[in-house]
């Protein structure tokens, strides 16, 4: 019996069957991000959550540590918004009750040469915000007014800046 293909036609065909498969299982298991998270602190030193929500919304934020296993993150606070935040920006207090926000995980005392996380999601996970990552040495250096956030280049690197509020209003939904 002959067989109905070549092996190099076969062969392809498997190849090309595997990299779609490959490309749908990864690309479907993101969440778009459609926001950007940042931290600020109040005049008397408390952490404040910064959203800046570029188009469709947000729901509540996260803050959390990776754990050393790879498949866990530790919540040290969360919370959500009363009403869903639309496209601009957002600010609450972390460690007080804030107007407008639900405390659904108390914050827990931050520590030194921890590296936090904040990001913001959506109750159905059709988005999220970028996260900013930071330590409470990150949180020392900010002044009121001032927005501590991951700012993605042009060419997609990352890095952690501090601007000036009005800044990241106007720049910040240039990054996602």
């Amino acid at each position: 019996m002959q067989p109905i293909t070549s092996r190099p036609v076969f062969r392809h065909t498997v190849g090309a069957v595997a990299i779609g498969v490959a490309l749908a299982t990864t690309t479907g298991c993101t969440v778009p991000v459609d926001a950007v998270a940042g931290i600020s602190v109040t005049r008397d030193g408390h952490l404040l959550g910064v959203m800046m929500v570029c188009g469709h919304r947000i729901d509540g934020a996260t803050l959390y540590v990776d754990s050393a296993d790879v498949d866990k993150t530790v919540t040290v606070g969360s919370w959500t918004s009363d009403h869903p935040i639309k496209a601009g920006i957002a600010t609450w207090t972390l460690d007080s009750p804030a107007a407008g926000w639900t405390t659904t995980t108390s914050l827990t005392p931050l520590t030194a040469k921890v590296t936090y996380d904040l990001y913001g999601w959506t109750k159905d996970n059709s988005s999220s915000s970028g996260n900013v990552s930071f330590t409470l040495a990150d949180r020392d250096r900010l002044t009121p007014g001032n927005v501590l956030y991951d700012e993605i280049s042009d060419n997609g690197d990352e890095s952690t800046i501090i601007v000036p509020m009005a800044k990241f209003k106007t720049r910040a939904c240039q990054d996602t």
